[in-house]
């Protein structure tokens, strides 16, 4: 029996992930994600824990797939909503431990509650931190969205976000929250200068 096709979503919603250094706008459908909830800086220690967890459940539940011989799929990058950065609201003037977000990780619709709770009690057998448990499969449908590939450190993502805005007010359009975005580089690996992010803020007629 030949084995089946393991699954990129990239590959299969690769309209929903173009994005140029020149803001555009694309359509979004409904989709599935791995989540946790949490407040404080970047980099602060919820933060960081709660990518660990994030990280852990999305390879827990694809590898006990795997083994158990059901359907394979490459594991997404990592995403974050940023909750107060919409209708153009200035998240910098914000201080960064009261800054809210939700760290997101796409998963194929297949994956199931049960799938995941199983993955977090193995993992807290393994002696993995409590935010596990606070890990929720959840769907998000964004529909129109303006996006773009944001090139340079995090800190001047503002001037990325003007450009959207300016791009959306042009056609007749308003910014819509949560800001939205994917990291395409690891920080740990990648200069400032060089780092890849894709941003992706939901839109409505104004």
């Amino acid at each position: 029996m030949k084995a089946q096709e393991k699954i990129d979503l990239y590959k299969l919603h690769k309209d929903e992930y173009a994005a140029s250094r020149e803001p555009r706008l694309v359509e979004t459908g409904k989709a599935t994600y791995l989540a946790i909830s949490g407040q404080g800086a970047p980099g602060g220690e919820a933060f960081t824990a709660s990518i660990g967890a994030l990280y852990g459940m999305a390879f827990t539940v694809k590898m006990t797939r795997k083994f158990a011989g059901l359907q394979d799929y490459a594991v997404c990058k990592l995403e974050g909503l940023w909750l107060g950065a919409g209708q153009g609201a200035d998240l910098a003037a914000i201080p960064k431990d009261q800054w809210r977000w939700k760290l997101l990780i796409r998963t194929p619709d297949f994956v199931t509650a049960e799938e995941t709770r199983k993955a977090a009690a193995l993992l807290l057998k393994r002696g993995k931190g409590e935010e596990v448990k606070r890990v929720r499969l959840e769907s998000l449908a964004e529909g129109r969205c303006v996006q773009m590939l944001h090139v340079g450190p995090y800190e001047k993502e503002g001037e990325s976000i003007d450009a959207m805005r300016a791009f959306a007010e042009k056609a007749g359009l308003r910014l819509l929250g949560p800001h939205h975005e994917f990291y395409l580089s690891d920080p740990r690996r990648v200069s400032p200068e060089r780092l890849k992010t894709i941003l992706r803020q939901p839109v409505a007629r104004r």
